[in-house]
């Protein structure tokens, strides 16, 4: 049985539009179909996904509901996995005749973890400045898709360090449906004694869909982004596309930051951190061509350096 773990972008839950429900709805009924294939010959497969403009959306309505209660972030992290979960289950219905099952799934950080010390990731809608001076949580400058200049709010990036429902997830992988689990990185907890506690933070979701992806024991993990491939030196008249690295190369390119920082970086490195952890292949490619990187034509794989 070989399992696959199939990271989606942003792109593949919603490219352009306002971001509502149906905007979504048209991107995922665009993306799934790349998937029959896979399906088709055997693959077991899981999906995991982000939820950036879902959990923006949903901050903002929970900033300006005035007549109710305000609701953690946490929280709104368990809903917006419901909510993207809900749109994937009907669409992979309609295109690969399962009812695929969806878990809210919690992700375990480290209280210690430097990062609650160092807030980074924005979130939410853009303030200005006078805006910004009004908020109770932290912000930090920034500019939009546009290039206009903002702030927006920031809150830690933990780095994952167990998937809560991974045993649960597997059992349900081996029915042979596909399974929807760890959206945006994951609920983060914290073990307090037998309990968990969220906090108000955002995990990178390709780091928590590797993860995942090592305690189920996958094949194959596939990031699935914006671009088709790895490039050295993306973006100048010198750019080279990669079909192929070991970790020892994929890891000295890290190194020379090669790679952005908050782009191509953290998907090389949870790439890297699968392999090293005993994966067959680690996958960085476009939905559309999911299939075709499997069978080495597209994308580029990431393989174990003493290969």
């Amino acid at each position: 049985m070989s399992y696959t773990v199939l990271a989606l972008g942003g792109n593949a839950l919603l490219r352009g539009g306002e971001g509502s429900i149906q905007d979504q709805r048209d991107t995922i009924e665009q993306t799934v179909p790349h998937f029959v294939d896979l399906y088709e010959r055997g693959h077991e497969l899981v999906f995991t996904h982000g939820n950036g403009p879902q959990v923006g959306q949903l901050l903002l309505q929970n900033e300006e509901a005035e007549s109710a209660a305000e609701k953690p972030l946490d929280v709104l992290g368990a809903e917006s996995q419901a909510q993207i979960g809900y749109l994937l289950q009907q669409q992979l219905r309609e295109e690969l005749g399962e009812t695929p099952a969806t878990v809210i799934t919690q992700t375990i950080v480290d209280e210690d973890d430097p990062a609650f010390d160092d807030p980074t990731k924005r979130i939410g809608p853009f303030y200005d400045e006078d805006e910004a001076s009004e908020k109770d949580f932290p912000v930090k400058e920034g500019t939009d898709g546009d290039g206009n200049v903002g702030y927006r709010r920031v809150v830690p990036s933990p780095k994952p360090v167990d998937i809560v429902e991974a045993e649960h997830i597997k059992t349900l992988v081996e029915t042979g449906k596909p399974v929807i689990s760890s959206g945006g990185g994951g609920v983060p907890v914290v073990e307090d004694g037998d309990s968990l506690t969220g906090v108000a933070a955002v995990i990178d979701k390709d780091r928590a869909a590797q993860s995942l992806a090592t305690d189920i024991g996958a094949d194959e993990f596939l990031v699935l982004t914006d671009v088709d491939a790895v490039y050295r030196n993306f973006g100048t008249e010198d750019e080279e596309e990669l079909s192929e690295l070991t970790t020892e190369e994929a890891g000295d390119m890290l190194a020379a930051g090669e790679f952005g920082e908050g782009s191509m970086a953290p998907k090389v490195e949870a790439c890297i951190e699968f392999v090293e952890s005993g994966g067959d292949r680690a996958i960085i490619t476009k939905p559309e061509t999911a299939t075709e990187a499997l069978d080495g034509a597209a994308g580029t794989t990431v393989v174990p350096a003493d290969e």
